[in-house]
């Protein structure tokens, strides 16, 4: 009987030290461990320069790494914060590593889609989805209402599959919708390129195609052929195609 209750003794006293050694662990050594409590806010880097945002980590006790993929966006200057992780206001260990996405220094290149013949409103909707601008819209005589004509990378028309840069703005030649008049094609022979350009469009036309050739008997850089031709009868924002002479 008296070995039982020693042997009972023993064993509260290995219960009570258990314990004991159990709440010291979890309440004393393994906060003190893992630091626990000392936690920090992630700072919201979103278009920092990268130099800003390293410093700004640096400061909150953070560590750093940028990712090896950029993306690209025309609001930031380039190497500007884009993407982190953690998210800002994000509470965080002291020495936590935040990873960096960074805005790159050179636009990705775009193939132009096709917007000729579409809606303007169609037109605008692929160029917002493709990461491009619409940029001005140049309404011109021609029965097709708000239909696109032509499309327009600084100024000069450029065909389907065109490369452009991500944030590119492109300008628009629209129908206003009232080509349903006849006009009469004005000669443009022996005008210099510009004159005949400003005709057209003051002809309530459209400048087409601009070729250039050799011609012996028209000076360079004059009009020598254009279709359709002088005095022809056409719609109200048809294109005028001309020739230019060159050496």
């Amino acid at each position: 009987m008296h070995s039982i209750k020693k042997i009972l003794l023993h064993l509260s006293i290995i219960i009570g030290l258990s314990v004991l050694l159990g709440f010291l662990f979890l309440k004393v050594y393994l906060p003190v461990y893992t630091n626990h409590g000392e936690t920090v806010s992630v700072p919201d880097l979103s278009g920092y320069t990268y130099e800003e945002a390293v410093g700004l980590l640096e400061s909150t006790g953070l560590q750093y790494e940028v990712s090896p993929d950029s993306l690209y966006s025309t609001e930031f200057p380039a190497l500007a914060v884009l993407k982190q992780i953690p998210k800002s206001s994000s509470q965080v260990k002291s020495g936590r590593k935040v990873y960096l996405t960074l805005n790159s220094r050179n636009a990705p290149m775009l193939k132009m889609p096709n917007l000729v013949n579409g809606l303007l409103r169609n037109a605008q909707e692929i160029l917002a989805n493709m990461g491009l601008e619409r940029g001005e819209i140049i309404y011109v005589p021609d029965i097709g209402i708000n239909v696109v004509l032509e499309q327009r990378y600084r100024g000069v028309k450029v065909p389907e599959g065109f490369e452009v840069p991500k944030g590119a703005k492109i300008d628009l030649v629209v129908g206003d919708g009232m080509g349903n008049q006849f006009l009469q094609v004005p000669n443009l022979i022996g005008l210099d390129e510009d004159e005949a350009e400003f005709l057209i469009l003051g002809s309530g036309l459209r400048v087409g195609s601009k070729n250039y050739a050799q011609n012996d008997t028209i000076p360079v850089g004059k009009v020598f052929m254009q279709i359709p031709g002088s005095g022809s009868q056409v719609k109200t924002g048809e294109p005028i195609e001309f020739w230019i002479s060159r050496n």
